[in-house]
Protein backbone atom coordinates (compact mmCIF):
# COMPACT_ATOMS: atom_id res chain seq x y z
CA UNK A 1 0.00 0.00 0.00
CA UNK A 2 0.93 3.67 -0.18
CA UNK A 3 3.02 5.38 2.45
CA UNK A 4 1.17 8.36 3.84
CA UNK A 5 2.56 11.61 5.11
CA UNK A 6 1.80 12.08 8.82
CA UNK A 7 -0.40 15.09 8.11
CA UNK A 8 -2.57 13.38 5.45
CA UNK A 9 -6.33 13.51 6.07
CA UNK A 10 -8.94 12.13 3.65
CA UNK A 11 -10.75 14.83 1.74
CA UNK A 12 -13.99 15.10 -0.20
CA UNK A 13 -11.88 16.61 -3.03
CA UNK A 14 -10.40 13.21 -3.90
CA UNK A 15 -11.92 9.98 -5.20
CA UNK A 16 -13.84 8.23 -2.43
CA UNK A 17 -11.97 5.27 -0.90
CA UNK A 18 -8.96 5.57 -3.17
CA UNK A 19 -5.75 3.77 -2.14
CA UNK A 20 -4.61 6.63 0.13
CA UNK A 21 -7.92 6.79 1.98
CA UNK A 22 -8.04 3.02 2.41
CA UNK A 23 -4.48 3.03 3.75
CA UNK A 24 -5.28 5.94 6.08
CA UNK A 25 -8.22 4.09 7.63
CA UNK A 26 -6.30 0.79 7.71
CA UNK A 27 -3.53 2.45 9.74
CA UNK A 28 -6.06 4.20 11.99
CA UNK A 29 -7.83 0.91 12.70
CA UNK A 30 -4.57 -0.95 13.33
CA UNK A 31 -3.41 1.72 15.82
CA UNK A 32 -6.76 1.55 17.62
CA UNK A 33 -6.60 -2.28 17.73
CA UNK A 34 -3.03 -2.21 19.10
CA UNK A 35 -4.06 0.26 21.80
CA UNK A 36 -7.04 -1.88 22.85
CA UNK A 37 -4.90 -5.03 22.97
CA UNK A 38 -2.28 -3.27 25.10
CA UNK A 39 -4.95 -2.07 27.53
CA UNK A 40 -6.38 -5.60 27.72
CA UNK A 41 -2.94 -6.99 28.49
CA UNK A 42 -2.49 -4.43 31.25
CA UNK A 43 -5.87 -5.39 32.72
CA UNK A 44 -5.08 -9.09 32.65
CA UNK A 45 -1.76 -8.45 34.36
CA UNK A 46 -3.40 -6.44 37.15
CA UNK A 47 -6.22 -8.98 37.60
CA UNK A 48 -3.81 -11.91 37.77
CA UNK A 49 -1.83 -10.31 40.61
CA UNK A 50 -3.86 -12.39 43.02
CA UNK A 51 -6.94 -12.27 45.16
CA UNK A 52 -8.32 -9.51 47.24
CA UNK A 53 -6.25 -8.96 50.37
CA UNK A 54 -8.20 -6.09 51.90
CA UNK A 55 -9.25 -6.75 55.50
CA UNK A 56 -11.90 -4.03 55.58
CA UNK A 57 -15.18 -5.12 53.99
CA UNK A 58 -15.70 -1.66 52.45
CA UNK A 59 -12.24 -1.77 50.85
CA UNK A 60 -12.93 -5.29 49.58
CA UNK A 61 -16.22 -4.15 48.05
CA UNK A 62 -14.46 -1.23 46.36
CA UNK A 63 -11.80 -3.53 44.90
CA UNK A 64 -14.50 -5.95 43.68
CA UNK A 65 -16.47 -3.11 42.08
CA UNK A 66 -13.33 -1.82 40.37
CA UNK A 67 -12.55 -5.30 39.03
CA UNK A 68 -16.09 -5.80 37.74
CA UNK A 69 -15.96 -2.42 36.01
CA UNK A 70 -12.58 -3.28 34.48
CA UNK A 71 -13.92 -6.62 33.18
CA UNK A 72 -16.94 -4.92 31.60
CA UNK A 73 -14.62 -2.40 29.96
CA UNK A 74 -12.43 -5.23 28.61
CA UNK A 75 -15.50 -7.03 27.26
CA UNK A 76 -16.47 -3.89 25.37
CA UNK A 77 -12.90 -3.66 24.06
CA UNK A 78 -13.07 -7.30 22.92
CA UNK A 79 -16.26 -6.56 20.98
CA UNK A 80 -14.63 -3.47 19.47
CA UNK A 81 -11.65 -5.54 18.32
CA UNK A 82 -14.03 -7.89 16.48
CA UNK A 83 -15.59 -4.86 14.74
CA UNK A 84 -12.13 -3.47 13.91
CA UNK A 85 -11.11 -6.81 12.41
CA UNK A 86 -14.29 -6.79 10.35
CA UNK A 87 -13.53 -3.25 9.12
CA UNK A 88 -9.99 -4.34 8.17
CA UNK A 89 -11.47 -7.18 6.11
CA UNK A 90 -13.78 -4.69 4.38
CA UNK A 91 -10.72 -2.60 3.52
CA UNK A 92 -9.12 -5.69 1.97
CA UNK A 93 -12.20 -6.49 -0.13
CA UNK A 94 -12.68 -2.76 -0.91
CA UNK A 95 -16.20 -2.59 0.52
CA UNK A 96 -15.01 -0.36 3.39
CA UNK A 97 -16.66 3.04 3.59
CA UNK A 98 -19.86 2.01 1.87
CA UNK A 99 -23.17 1.60 3.69
CA UNK A 100 -24.14 -2.05 4.13
CA UNK A 101 -27.81 -1.15 3.60
CA UNK A 102 -27.75 1.30 0.71
CA UNK A 103 -24.32 0.82 -0.86
CA UNK A 104 -23.86 4.60 -0.72
CA UNK A 105 -20.62 6.11 0.61
CA UNK A 106 -20.45 6.73 4.36
CA UNK A 107 -19.28 10.30 4.94
CA UNK A 108 -15.59 10.77 5.65
CA UNK A 109 -16.52 12.75 8.76
CA UNK A 110 -18.49 9.76 10.10
CA UNK A 111 -15.66 7.34 9.29
CA UNK A 112 -13.16 9.67 10.93
CA UNK A 113 -15.25 9.72 14.12
CA UNK A 114 -16.26 6.04 13.99
CA UNK A 115 -13.97 4.09 11.65
CA UNK A 116 -15.90 0.87 12.29
CA UNK A 117 -19.17 2.35 10.97
CA UNK A 118 -21.04 0.08 8.57
CA UNK A 119 -24.07 2.32 7.98
CA UNK A 120 -24.45 5.85 6.69
CA UNK A 121 -25.89 8.32 9.19
CA UNK A 122 -29.27 8.16 7.45
CA UNK A 123 -29.36 4.34 7.53
CA UNK A 124 -28.18 4.34 11.16
CA UNK A 125 -30.95 6.76 12.13
CA UNK A 126 -33.55 4.59 10.37
CA UNK A 127 -32.17 1.55 12.17
CA UNK A 128 -32.33 3.32 15.55
CA UNK A 129 -35.89 4.60 14.94
CA UNK A 130 -36.96 1.07 14.00
CA UNK A 131 -35.25 -0.32 17.12
CA UNK A 132 -36.96 2.29 19.32
CA UNK A 133 -40.40 1.45 17.91
CA UNK A 134 -39.97 -2.21 18.76
CA UNK A 135 -38.30 -1.55 22.12
CA UNK A 136 -41.21 0.63 23.27
CA UNK A 137 -43.76 -2.15 22.67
Amino acid sequence: MNTLSPDYRPSDDEEFMNERQLEYFRQKLLRWRTELLKESGDTLASLSEGGIHEADITDRATVETDRAFELRTRDRARKLIVKIDSALLRIEDRSYGFCEETGEPISLQRLEARPIATLSIEAQERHERHEKVYRDD
